[in-house]
């Protein structure tokens, strides 16, 4: 009879845990350690999230654009012309900070970046820096997922757009390349086109030859203002599209 009650104690228990994770279509990539969520210490990066958790706090968001240098040059960088009359009028705030990291934004997440009003979606541009790091597509992936069952569990009613990585490299030849392809393939079985909508916008910004030109990327990464200009209608209408204009 205590053995019987055990088990069920033991059921019951597995099945509030369960109740309690967020629940997410896709499970580990990999079987190393996942990303501890760390702060940033340099100057700049400390400024930039001093703004952002200000801003949220201060006045509600319907979105909340959150990623490392390649959100944040879309507001205060080459991005900024097309920002302001695409994204801005749909209520977008860029949390983007240069040099972020999968951990670096888990840290954001648990101190400071959600704590105002919730914000009716969020949208997630990261893991380029995990690459750069020489982590694996795996470990990169795994540091997405953990970025996305953050945010189903303190924004439960908020729909997420997550992004895939945005090409890298000047051809389709470059090492980055495959990497992403990688990365992208995996968290996009994250996406249930409900709670999360996955969108691979990058490609818009390469030529028909797989090139990443310097008039789309001048350092074959970060988009020119041509390059945010090309990217910003397809981003435009998958934000219309989760928040349902």
């Amino acid at each position: 009879m205590k053995l019987c009650l055990w088990a069920l104690l033991l059921c019951l228990a597995a099945a509030v845990g369960a109740q309690a994770e967020p629940a997410l279509r896709c499970g580990r990539f990999g079987e190393g350690a996942l990303p501890v969520p760390e702060p940033r210490s340099a100057a700049w990066p400390l400024r930039r999230l001093a703004k952002i958790d200000e801003a949220v706090k201060s006045r509600p968001h319907r979105v909340l654009f959150l990623g490392d240098s390649l959100v944040e040059h879309f507001e205060i960088g080459a991005g900024g012309p097309v920002w302001r009359t695409e994204l801005a009028p749909r209520g977008v705030f860029d949390a983007g900070i240069s040099g972020d990291r999968t951990e670096h934004l888990l840290w954001r997440l648990d101190h400071g970046n959600l704590d105002g009003p919730p914000p009716h979606a969020a949208i997630v541009l990261i893991g380029t820096n995990d690459l750069s790091y020489h982590r694996t597509p795996a470990e990169t992936a795994d540091g997405i997922r953990a970025v996305l069952l953050r945010l189903r569990e303190k924004l439960p009613k908020a729909r997420v757009l997550l992004l895939g990585l945005w090409p890298r490299g000047a051809g389709p030849e470059s090492p980055f390349r495959a990497e992403i392809a990688e990365v992208n393939r995996k968290i996009a079985a994250c996406a249930d086109g409900r709670t999360i909508v996955f969108a691979e916008i990058g490609r818009e910004l390469l030529g028909p030859d797989g090139q990443l030109t310097p008039a789309m990327a001048p350092d074959h990464l970060h988009p020119s203002t041509a390059g945010y200009a090309r990217l910003a209608p397809r981003l435009a209408a998958l934000i219309d599209r989760i928040l349902g204009r």
